[in-house]
């Protein structure tokens, strides 16, 4: 199993005992969803998708719809226009409320309920099923795979949905909505009953993070500058009443759903999405946030924390190193004639996730098929933060247990901070390759590895 979905498990087990809250109930089909559901999933800007529990588990899109949409609509008007129509400023109340400019009556953002159906109605389409069909379109590309609606939270939100039909024809009161508010909130009921699982929204979020590029299936779905504004708005307002100690706390922005799911863009590193039913008294899922909360202090995720990377981590892969020790002819012959090869991958900079996946990718792709040797060359490294630390330390481990030497080459202790201790640790590159040929010249076998045949010399 991989590092990243081995400490996916690990906080899911946890987190899983977590109680509290309520399954959203006001929409009388979703009260019927299974308390118990939670699933965590990630996708990584190079396109690797990562889940644990019950990640492929479909549910309704609901608010989460609304960044999306957000940024069709944005699309489609720019932003000037779009401002005109509805605010940016978040309303510091809940999702439902009559949060409405005076004087003009334009919702405060498009995250709240009356923001998001004036969002609804400004994407541009011929009637009310065009522009249905256009969304579902729209949220297909960003989930790299066609999405389709639950016809049954449809209908059960169409029969309970009169406070958001009371918000629309409050806004066609005041003038800042022009079309039909039942056909609008209707199309509005369609959008959040789109089905998805948590690893679609990880993907979806993904795209936002990675500037509106698909990072699965390498489409462009926005530009940019829409991926730029629409994380903004989520950052600002996609946590309602508790966006700003969100904010503080998290540091990522996040939209969260009254079915269960819940998304956060780590720009330039990954979309993750979580899905869990029972929510807090804000609409937000209870494990979803405690997950969150934690993997942003394990991962150092907080937007206001992030360095500026300049340069490449991965600095080289070598998959046959030879070590400048002196050796003796048979010796020489015997480390010429192994099988078994020394792999070496170096690293440089700071390691946080999306540095340590790159690096480890590099190191299972590195690794030989033959049990053999893996040497970490950390020389080059500043820092690493105690999530990756963890990660590095569980592949290693791996690596000896699957039957290969492994050994690390650092400078200073960044990895003390993690449980585990595998192979060797020296300061240099060339004395931990040195090790490995020594391993091979012993016969030595790696620690939980007994029952790899024994070396002949």
């Amino acid at each position: 199993m991989d590092p990243v979905t081995e400490s996916l498990n690990e906080l899911h087990r946890r987190i899983s005992a977590l109680t509290g809250g309520e399954v959203a109930s006001y929409i009388p089909k979703l009260a019927q969803a299974d308390p118990d559901d939670f699933g965590i999933a990630i996708t990584s800007m190079s396109g690797h998708r990562y889940q644990a529990g019950k990640a492929d588990t479909a549910f309704t899109i609901q608010s989460v719809s609304k960044p999306f949409v957000y940024a069709l609509a944005l699309t489609d008007l720019g932003p000037d226009e779009m401002l005109r129509h509805v605010g940016a400023e978040p309303s510091g109340e809940a999702f439902n409320a009559i949060s409405l400019e005076p004087g003009t009556g334009r919702p405060a953002n498009p995250m709240v309920n009356a923001g998001a159906i004036a969002t609804t109605a400004l994407v541009k389409a011929a009637d009310p099923a065009a522009r249905s069909a256009r969304i579902l379109g729209w949220l297909s590309a960003f989930a790299g795979r066609p999405l389709d609606h639950d016809e049954d939270v449809y209908a059960s939100e169409a029969a309970s949905g009169d406070r958001n039909r009371a918000l629309a024809y409050l806004m066609r009161s005041a003038g800042s909505l022009e079309d039909d508010p039942y056909s609008v909130t209707d199309t509005y009921f369609r959008q959040c009953s789109v089905r998805v699982t948590a690893a679609d929204l990880a993907v979806m979020a993904a795209t936002l993070a990675k500037g509106g590029l698909n990072p699965v299936t390498g489409e462009r779905v926005v530009s940019q500058d829409v991926a730029v504004r629409t994380l903004a708005v989520m950052a600002t307002c996609g946590m309602y009443d508790g966006a700003g100690q969100w904010l503080l706390n998290v540091g990522l922005p996040a939209k969260s759903g009254v079915a269960g799911g819940l998304i956060a863009a780590s720009p330039g590193r990954f979309g993750i999405a979580l899905y869990s039913t029972p929510l807090d008294t804000e609409g937000n899922p209870v494990r979803a946030v405690a997950a969150l909360t934690e993997m942003s202090e394990r991962f150092s995720l907080h937007l206001m924390h992030a360095p500026v990377h300049l340069t490449t981590t991965v600095t080289d892969t070598v998959h046959a190193a030879r070590s400048s020790r002196a050796r003796d002819s048979a010796q020489a012959a015997v480390l010429d004639r192994d099988p078994r090869r020394i792999a070496v991958v170096g690293a440089q900079g700071d390691l946080e996730f999306t540095e340590t996946e790159q690096l480890l990718n590099a190191v299972v792709r590195a690794t030989p098929a033959t049990p053999g040797a893996m040497v970490l060359d950390l020389t080059a490294v500043t820092g690493i933060s105690p999530g990756p630390a963890t990660m590095i330390i569980a592949t290693l481990a791996d690596l000896q247990r699957r039957g290969h030497h492994v050994a690390i080459a650092l400078q200073q202790p960044f990895l003390d901070q993690a449980d585990g201790h595998p192979g060797s640790w020296t300061t240099t590159r060339d004395d931990a390759v040195a090790w490995c040929e020594d391993r091979f010249l012993s016969g030595e076998h790696p620690v939980g590895a007994q029952d790899i045949a024994p070396h002949s010399q």
